[in-house]
């Protein structure tokens, strides 16, 4: 009977979680839940200088805004220093690895030597069978593992298929720094043994880092996990991934008014899919993913794709949900923090009650937020442009000739607005665009609106009439 299946993301908290990452760790999320697995969470922060708790929280909070669980208590890869270097110890006594004393100038010697000779920089094993007592004095030695000299390492990857790479193309990788440190190599290898990792999901970027991993798995007699190396994602015009093209923090991708399952939609789709469909529920990627249908070329970031899909799910989206997720958004967004403090209790149901209008004209929360100003703006409205170029003498004698009208209403609904706005077009021989556009002006200060009379009843009566009354006084 196989092992269950058990993934993990480690990203290192040196930054936000980007882009890639967040695929990285959807693919590991997808794998173990269409599996019936488990995926676990180790931040590696071995890198003290750079690993900040800033960066920790960046990536627990993108990881859970993007409804990516994990199973157990989080790991953190420097708080096992010990046990890497025990591991480092065992491998010395065994005669697995050994003290390197080469200087740093020894090193660059032998890297010039390398790249004179047209071979790739690598250590020459000085120090693999020399006798320690040969060891000169006040150099700190670093360790070093003896990697095979003779035949060829292969890993059987699930994406990239049967990789090769002769043993002679390995050099002896530092286990231990001369400070006593371990080093990433051995860390991962250790931590992935011990938390019996069965499927390792990672960018194409680690490939050549596996075969030596494996000179540990082997040396320590573990057994090798599965490999998945999943390519990079590219710019739209084919270049690696740039700030420019996307590669922003996860956290951006919210403050710019994506929705959370968008983006699990978005990001699944670079570089696998399922024929042709190109929305899918999350219960659906879950049943169909397989890690073995991951294609081994690079994707393609495209932002407009991105705001498409986005749109969708805000039309789709059931209005409670959406108005729970522009409001839990709001923090986040720009202007979302003023436009926030203004939403009064009965603003926010006035907002509820606009959002069928609104969620058709926008496809990002920031668009949502910006076409639902209009609720939240005080008297008397500032106007746009195109606004104030609608609102002129005439467009002004229409506002004040419905004023009366619409305040003479006895129910305020959209049948009875639109009523009175066609019978005083019918009187005037105007056409509704007249009528409309400068009632629009008038309510929102735009020129762009959800339906007209949706925006007189959302309102509401004495808030129209007053909009309508600034504008019709002018």
């Amino acid at each position: 009977m196989s092992k269950p299946v058990v993934t993990r993301f480690a990203p290192s908290p040196t930054g936000f979680l980007h882009i890639g990452g967040a695929r990285t760790a959807l693919f590991n999320w997808l794998y173990a839940k269409h599996t019936g697995g488990t995926m676990l969470l180790r931040i590696e922060d071995t890198d003290r200088e750079r690993s900040t708790e800033a960066a920790i929280e960046a990536i627990l909070d993108g990881l859970r805004w993007l409804g990516l669980g994990w199973d157990g208590d989080t790991v953190f890869q420097f708080a096992r220093a010990p046990r890497h270097r025990a591991v480092a110890e065992e491998l010395l006594a065994a005669g697995k690895a050994y003290h390197c004393y080469c200087t740093p100038a020894e090193l660059e010697a032998m890297r010039e030597k390398a790249r004179a000779e047209g071979r790739p920089p690598r250590y020459d094993g000085t120090w693999r069978d020399r006798d320690p007592s040969e060891a000169p004095a006040g150099i700190k030695p670093v360790v070093r593992i003896k990697a095979p000299l003779e035949g060829e390492t292969v890993i059987e990857d699930l994406v990239q298929g049967r990789v090769v790479i002769p043993n002679k193309d390995l050099d002896d990788l530092v286990l231990l720094r001369s400070d006593g440190t371990p080093t990433y190599m051995l860390s991962v290898v250790v931590d992935d043994h011990d938390m019996e990792i069965t499927h390792i999901i990672r960018g194409d970027d680690h490939l050549t880092n596996a075969a030596r991993q494996m000179v540990i798995y082997h040396a320590m007699g573990w057994t090798v996990p599965s490999m998945s190396h999943i390519p990079l994602i590219h710019g739209p015009d084919g270049a690696k991934l740039s700030k420019r093209h996307g590669a922003l923090g996860v956290d951006a991708y919210r403050a710019m008014g994506y929705l959370p399952e968008a983006m699990r939609n978005y990001l699944v789709r670079l570089g696998w899919s399922r024929g042709d469909r190109e929305i899918m529920t999350t219960e659906e990627m879950v049943d169909w993913f397989d890690i073995v249908d991951v294609g081994r070329s690079a994707s393609r970031f495209d932002f407009a794709k991105l705001e498409n899909l986005n749109g969708h799910y805000m039309r789709a989206a059931e209005d409670g949900k959406l108005f729970g997720d522009l409001l839990a958004t709001l923090p986040y967004l720009p202007g979302g923090a003023a436009f926030a403090a203004r939403l009064t209790p009965e603003r926010k149901e006035q907002l509820r009650a606009a959002l069928p209008g609104l969620k058709d004209r926008a496809k990002t929360l920031v668009e949502l937020m910006d076409s639902a100003t209009y609720l939240v703006v005080e008297r008397p409205l500032a106007l746009d442009d195109k606004a104030r170029q609608i609102l002129d003498a005439d467009a002004r004698a229409v506002l004040a000739a419905l004023l009366p009208r619409l305040a003479a209403l006895e129910s305020w609904s959209v049948e009875s607005t639109e009523g009175v706005v066609k019978g005083y077009a019918e009187e005037t021989g105007l056409k509704l665009g007249k009528i409309a556009q400068p009632l629009r002006a008038a309510l929102t200060g735009r020129s762009t609106s959800p339906g007209i009379f949706d925006v007189l009843v959302v309102l509401g009566r004495e808030e129209s009439l007053g909009r309508i009354g600034d504008q019709a006084a002018r």
